[in-house]
């Protein structure tokens, strides 16, 4: 089954339709997979900072402080123990700790394409025809998207009205949500990840870069036409 999505422009405008292969966005969705695949890439990105010092570690406590008789206080071998303060920690985190996962390189390509199957599901992937910054303007580029964003709104209100026998709600058309956006843009461009960056609630990463964590992270997915086509390159191998 051929899967047909819009192409639009910079301005917001329809220039023509793109035909995906079902073999990378027609997958059926494994949650379970999904799952595996996000928490083994969350803790291979994970970083050990949290290290405590045994009693071995700390500085100082090389003498005794005071005799082991007499004083009629409990014996005390150092005063770097566990008990005292200054001392070593007992059971504290150790930097030598290790979560690493593996998973199957095949299970980890499926999940991806099962999250790029559901933004396509999920009417959450945006092509342009092309992504074309002139020059370093964070305002240039947070126009373009809301453009965008107000053409989705406008599409949706036509479909309300075209299917009048959809049991109504009392907003049918989606209700203004927080920007939650990937960029995913075929090749390194210094002018626009330069622009959008500092646009609250959109990333940009590279087509190379795309991981399923930022797939989940973000609601909707941008790419041009030139990146789908590479995608597909990349997949259907």
């Amino acid at each position: 089954m051929s899967i047909e999505v819009k192409i639009y422009n910079q301005k917001a405008e329809e220039t023509g339709n793109l035909t995906l292969k079902d073999k990378v966005f027609g997958v059926k969705l494994n949650e379970t997979l999904v799952h595996q695949a996000a928490v083994t890439q969350a803790a291979n990105n994970r970083q050990v900072l949290a290290h405590t010092k045994t009693r071995a570690e700390v500085r100082g406590g090389g003498k005794k402080p005071w005799k082991q008789k007499g004083t009629g206080r409990a014996r005390a071998g150092s005063s770097r123990s566990p008990i005292w303060i200054g001392g070593g920690v007992t059971f504290g985190p150790r930097k030598d700790r290790n979560f690493k996962r593996n998973i199957n390189k095949k299970m980890s390509r499926k999940a991806v394409l099962m999250v790029l199957s559901d933004k396509v599901k999920s009417d959450n992937l945006i092509i342009l025809d092309e992504l074309s910054v002139p020059e370093y303007k964070t305002r240039v580029m947070d126009d373009m998207f809301k453009n965008l964003e107000n053409k989705r709104k406008l599409l949706e209100i036509v479909a309300s009205e075209k299917n009048p026998d959809k049991k109504k709600e009392k907003n049918p058309v989606r209700k203004s949500v927080k920007r939650s956006l990937l960029v995913v843009n075929c090749g390194k461009d210094e002018k626009a990840k330069y622009s959008i960056r500092n646009i609250k609630g959109i990333k940009i990463i590279n087509l190379e870069n795309m991981n399923i964590l930022d797939l989940l992270t973000f609601r909707d997915l941008m790419m041009t036409r030139e990146g789908i086509k590479k995608l597909e390159e990349k997949y259907s191998s």
